[in-house]
């Protein structure tokens, strides 16, 4: 499937604007059925192979599909370092709200998955959301991966005293740069440690084998969930990004699944 140019909308308030870049593809008409909204990891794109892939699958069923940069991500503006879960939530939410309209099914991975979760949880009463797949979710990751795990004591200081810590990346040749302000807002929007009602069904897909997200740590966001249909499957050979052909079409009927049961209701 060709990509094509996206679409730039403004998200923020007022003095605090920037041009995030979206990428909608439209259904196939009327009763084409639920929407697709797709929600990168930190430091991720939507030019992702995992987002390519549900563009592709949204296209081949006849759905809608809307995926987007983050501030600091991708062809978005303004600048990672500025930017907080606060900003991506609320860019989360403009897109959303400009390009689905009608029942969404969310597909989040890692920090997406977190996203995906405050996005559910800020738009519960407006009934569009009907089911969300968390790939790797990492709920809470800046507080209780990062601060609380990974983060020495050294680290911790640095944080503090400089407002900034370069971490190596994994993924990319730049380190990540995390800053205090990303660490004092994540704060604001834990939500691991009590009880949480989304409302749809919820279908997690983790590896048992990833080195950044716990399997654990997954457990820990199904069972904040009693009164919800929760789906967990741990993929035993699973890595973090969860992209091998194998996981991709794990991924496609996951969200197949989510969509027909949509359709039905």
């Amino acid at each position: 499937m060709q990509e094509q140019d996206p679409q730039f909308i403004t998200a923020g308030k007022t003095g605090a604007e920037r041009q995030i870049a979206v990428l909608h593809l439209e259904g196939a008409g009327a009763g084409s059925g639920p929407g697709l909204f797709w929600l990168s990891g930190f430091k991720s794109d939507m030019s992702g192979s995992k987002a390519q892939a549900l563009a592709a699958f949204a296209a081949r069923r006849g759905c809608s599909c809307t995926r987007f940069d983050y501030t600091g991500h991708g062809q978005s503006g303004g600048l990672f370092e500025d930017a907080c879960v606060s900003d991506w939530l609320e860019d989360a939410r403009a897109a959303f709200e400009q390009f689905c309209t009608g029942p969404t099914v969310l597909v989040g991975s890692s920090m997406g998955g977190w996203i995906a979760m405050l996005l559910a949880l800020a738009l519960k009463e407006t009934g569009l959301i009907k089911g969300i797949v968390l790939i790797a979710p990492a709920a809470d990751f800046t507080e209780e991966l990062m601060w609380k795990q990974r983060f020495t004591g050294e680290i911790r200081e640095t944080i503090l005293r400089d407002g900034r810590w370069q971490q190596p990346s994994a993924y990319s040749e730049d380190p990540y740069v995390i800053t205090r302000k990303l660490i004092e807002d994540g704060r604001n929007h834990l939500i691991l440690g009590r009880s949480l009602e989304i409302g749809c069904p919820v279908t997690i897909l983790q590896g048992a084998l990833d080195p950044d997200v716990p399997w654990q740590h997954a457990v820990r966001l199904a069972e904040a969930l009693p009164s919800d249909d929760v789906t967990f499957t741990l993929i035993p050979d699973g890595d973090h990004r969860l992209s091998r052909p194998e996981d991709l079409e794990r991924i496609e009927r996951a969200v197949a699944a989510l969509l027909d049961e949509a359709a039905r209701r």
